[in-house]
Protein backbone atom coordinates (compact mmCIF):
# COMPACT_ATOMS: atom_id res chain seq x y z
CA UNK A 1 0.00 0.00 0.00
CA UNK A 2 3.27 2.32 -0.38
CA UNK A 3 1.05 4.38 -2.96
CA UNK A 4 -1.96 4.66 -0.79
CA UNK A 5 -2.93 7.64 1.34
CA UNK A 6 -5.68 7.51 4.02
CA UNK A 7 -7.64 10.90 3.86
CA UNK A 8 -9.18 10.60 7.97
CA UNK A 9 -12.16 12.73 8.58
CA UNK A 10 -13.81 13.54 12.34
CA UNK A 11 -16.72 14.47 13.98
CA UNK A 12 -19.37 16.32 11.96
CA UNK A 13 -17.48 16.58 8.67
CA UNK A 14 -20.20 14.35 7.05
CA UNK A 15 -22.52 17.44 7.49
CA UNK A 16 -19.95 19.29 4.74
CA UNK A 17 -21.78 21.65 2.55
CA UNK A 18 -24.56 22.38 5.40
CA UNK A 19 -23.12 23.18 8.70
CA UNK A 20 -22.27 26.70 8.36
CA UNK A 21 -20.99 27.06 5.05
CA UNK A 22 -19.86 30.51 5.39
CA UNK A 23 -16.81 28.56 7.35
CA UNK A 24 -16.97 25.01 5.58
CA UNK A 25 -17.42 26.02 2.55
CA UNK A 26 -20.49 24.31 0.10
CA UNK A 27 -18.45 21.15 -0.99
CA UNK A 28 -19.65 17.97 0.78
CA UNK A 29 -17.49 15.11 1.79
CA UNK A 30 -18.14 13.34 -1.04
CA UNK A 31 -17.03 16.10 -3.45
CA UNK A 32 -13.52 16.36 -1.65
CA UNK A 33 -13.71 12.83 -1.99
CA UNK A 34 -13.91 13.12 -5.68
CA UNK A 35 -11.50 15.63 -6.01
CA UNK A 36 -8.85 13.54 -3.78
CA UNK A 37 -9.45 10.85 -6.12
CA UNK A 38 -8.55 12.66 -9.43
CA UNK A 39 -5.78 14.13 -8.25
CA UNK A 40 -4.63 11.08 -6.14
CA UNK A 41 -4.93 9.37 -10.26
CA UNK A 42 -2.66 12.15 -11.25
CA UNK A 43 0.16 11.25 -8.99
CA UNK A 44 -0.20 7.64 -9.30
CA UNK A 45 -1.64 7.37 -6.11
CA UNK A 46 -4.74 6.10 -4.39
CA UNK A 47 -6.76 7.58 -1.64
CA UNK A 48 -8.45 5.89 0.91
CA UNK A 49 -11.30 8.42 2.43
CA UNK A 50 -12.81 8.11 5.19
CA UNK A 51 -14.63 9.71 8.13
CA UNK A 52 -16.13 8.68 11.55
CA UNK A 53 -18.16 11.06 14.42
CA UNK A 54 -15.92 8.14 17.13
CA UNK A 55 -12.44 9.26 18.35
CA UNK A 56 -10.93 5.49 18.90
CA UNK A 57 -11.88 4.75 14.85
CA UNK A 58 -9.90 7.63 14.08
CA UNK A 59 -7.35 5.90 16.61
CA UNK A 60 -7.54 2.15 14.51
CA UNK A 61 -7.35 3.70 10.87
CA UNK A 62 -4.21 5.46 11.89
CA UNK A 63 -2.80 2.91 13.60
CA UNK A 64 -3.87 0.36 10.08
CA UNK A 65 -2.26 2.70 7.86
CA UNK A 66 1.01 2.62 9.71
CA UNK A 67 0.03 -1.33 9.34
CA UNK A 68 -0.69 -1.71 6.08
CA UNK A 69 2.64 0.57 5.05
CA UNK A 70 0.63 3.98 3.35
CA UNK A 71 1.92 6.36 2.09
CA UNK A 72 0.82 9.10 4.36
CA UNK A 73 -2.43 9.70 6.57
CA UNK A 74 -4.32 13.36 5.94
CA UNK A 75 -6.15 13.73 8.83
CA UNK A 76 -8.77 16.37 9.68
CA UNK A 77 -9.43 15.81 13.22
CA UNK A 78 -12.14 18.47 13.06
CA UNK A 79 -13.38 18.97 17.24
CA UNK A 80 -11.05 16.15 18.35
CA UNK A 81 -7.96 18.36 17.13
CA UNK A 82 -7.74 20.50 20.37
CA UNK A 83 -8.94 18.14 22.74
CA UNK A 84 -7.69 14.65 21.67
CA UNK A 85 -4.39 13.57 23.32
CA UNK A 86 -5.40 10.02 21.93
CA UNK A 87 -4.75 10.98 18.61
CA UNK A 88 -1.77 13.28 19.29
CA UNK A 89 0.10 9.72 20.99
CA UNK A 90 -1.39 8.06 18.32
CA UNK A 91 0.63 9.97 15.63
CA UNK A 92 3.51 9.91 17.68
CA UNK A 93 3.38 5.63 18.04
CA UNK A 94 3.51 5.68 14.19
CA UNK A 95 6.17 5.50 11.12
CA UNK A 96 3.79 6.49 8.57
CA UNK A 97 3.69 10.54 8.03
CA UNK A 98 0.52 11.94 9.12
CA UNK A 99 -0.21 15.76 7.44
CA UNK A 100 -3.05 17.81 9.28
CA UNK A 101 -5.26 19.19 7.16
CA UNK A 102 -8.07 21.86 8.46
CA UNK A 103 -10.99 23.55 5.85
CA UNK A 104 -10.72 26.65 7.80
CA UNK A 105 -7.96 28.20 9.52
CA UNK A 106 -7.81 27.98 12.93
CA UNK A 107 -5.95 30.97 14.26
CA UNK A 108 -8.60 32.96 12.78
CA UNK A 109 -11.04 31.65 14.68
CA UNK A 110 -12.60 31.21 18.46
CA UNK A 111 -9.32 31.05 21.12
CA UNK A 112 -9.85 26.98 22.17
CA UNK A 113 -9.16 26.45 18.39
CA UNK A 114 -5.61 28.05 18.49
CA UNK A 115 -4.33 24.74 20.28
CA UNK A 116 -4.13 21.66 18.16
CA UNK A 117 -2.61 18.26 19.89
CA UNK A 118 -2.42 16.65 16.47
CA UNK A 119 -0.35 19.43 14.93
CA UNK A 120 2.19 18.75 17.50
CA UNK A 121 2.53 15.54 16.39
CA UNK A 122 2.21 15.59 12.49
CA UNK A 123 4.36 16.00 10.07
CA UNK A 124 3.22 19.56 9.21
CA UNK A 125 -0.38 21.43 8.75
CA UNK A 126 -2.30 22.66 6.04
CA UNK A 127 -5.14 24.80 7.12
CA UNK A 128 -7.44 27.52 5.66
CA UNK A 129 -7.91 26.91 2.25
CA UNK A 130 -11.11 25.17 1.88
CA UNK A 131 -11.00 21.81 -0.27
CA UNK A 132 -7.91 22.92 -1.65
CA UNK A 133 -6.44 22.56 1.61
CA UNK A 134 -6.82 18.33 1.06
CA UNK A 135 -5.70 18.72 -2.62
CA UNK A 136 -2.51 20.79 -1.14
CA UNK A 137 -1.78 18.23 1.97
CA UNK A 138 -2.23 15.20 -0.93
CA UNK A 139 0.86 16.99 -2.90
CA UNK A 140 2.51 17.57 -0.06
CA UNK A 141 2.01 13.71 0.54
CA UNK A 142 3.28 12.60 -2.98
CA UNK A 143 6.73 14.30 -2.36
CA UNK A 144 7.35 12.80 1.10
Amino acid sequence: MADTVFVLNGPNLNLLGLREPEIYGADTLDDIAGMLEDRARELDLTVDVRQSNHEGHLVDWLHEANAAGAKAVLLNAAGYTHTSVALHDAIKAIAVPVIEVHLSNPHRRENFRHHSYVGGAARGTIAGFGAMSYLLALDAAARL
